[in-house]
């Protein structure tokens, strides 16, 4: 059974000015956190990227982000911003080779995935990979793009091969309606290919902060309360139409008792039923 966020505080006059300030200060706080670690690290890898052999440059700038992240997370814990229970994803980091499957509320969700391990590939979008807080170091821990999607599949199947984890978010974007968005066919397709089971994960939070349409510099009601748990994991299935089709129904029906939040650009949420393909 799911445990509830605690119900908000309520607070009236300077109390609640009190209180907004802090929220405004704690965003920013957050916010010049990753920032600042981010630029730092791209100023390091830049050079790391050119200089270090394939292999040991995939692992320390894989390392390196966990330890960034897990850095970012823990700072806003320690501002009593948000609150997170990642504990279930320990599990993953001494398993054999699985493709990692979460649903996609927010901007944060990758974080929360690579803070607790420090071998996975990360399919990410090409607009990121070329971000310039973000891409120096993604290209130097060997994460994908997505703009191809044939090469995409192909350097999935590679790392997998290779001993690394894939996580890859089957809808594709973060989610606009409740539960899911439609999902894509490249978790299938890769899992087809490589022959590896798909473990799934699911994120809860109640907050839309951060989610499709939510402006990066908008005060969300703080504290965030953020909660990861393992799924099924499925084995590696042989049609990826079939499977597509399989896996949403099942984030579907998984769903429907967590805490619910409506994305910032969605007027309403409704519930998805067909799967969509690459």
């Amino acid at each position: 059974m799911n445990e509830a966020a605690p119900a908000p505080v309520k607070r009236t006059g300077a109390r609640w000015l009190v209180h907004r300030v802090y929220e405004f200060l704690a965003l920013y706080f957050g916010l010049g956190v990753l920032g600042g670690l981010s630029l730092a690290w791209s100023i390091l890898a830049v050079p790391l990227y050119y200089l270090m052999p394939h292999a040991p440059a995939v692992k320390l700038g894989r390392q390196a982000i966990m330890a960034a992240f897990r850095f970012y997370l823990g700072s806003l814990s320690w501002i009593g911003s948000c609150r997170f229970d990642l504990s279930a994803l320990d599990e993953l980091r001494t398993s054999e080779p699985v493709i990692i499957a979460p649903n996609h509320p927010c901007l944060l969700d990758a974080f929360f995935v690579l803070s607790r391990m420090d071998n996975v590939a990360c399919i990410l979008k090409a607009s990121i990979m070329d971000n310039v807080f973000l891409g120096a170091g993604a290209r130097l821990a060997g994460y994908i793009r997505n703009d191809s999607p044939l090469n995409m599949i192909l350097e999935a199947v590679n790392e997998l091969n290779n001993g690394s984890h894939l996580l890859v978010f089957p809808e594709g974007t973060r989610t606009t309606r409740w539960p899911v968005n439609p999902f894509k066919a490249s978790v299938a397709r890769i899992a087809v290919r490589s022959r590896m089971p798909v473990q799934t994960v699911f994120i809860e939070t109640a907050s839309p902060y951060l989610s499709k349409g939510w402006h990066l510099f908008r005060r969300p009601d703080m504290p965030i309360h953020y909660r990861v748990r393992l799924g099924q994991r499925f084995d590696p299935p042989e049609d990826h139409r079939a499977f597509t089709e399989t896996l949403e129904a099942y984030f579907v029906t998984a769903l429907q008792d967590a805490p619910r939040f409506l994305p910032a650009n969605a007027p309403h949420a409704t519930p998805s039923t067909t799967a969509q393909p690459l």
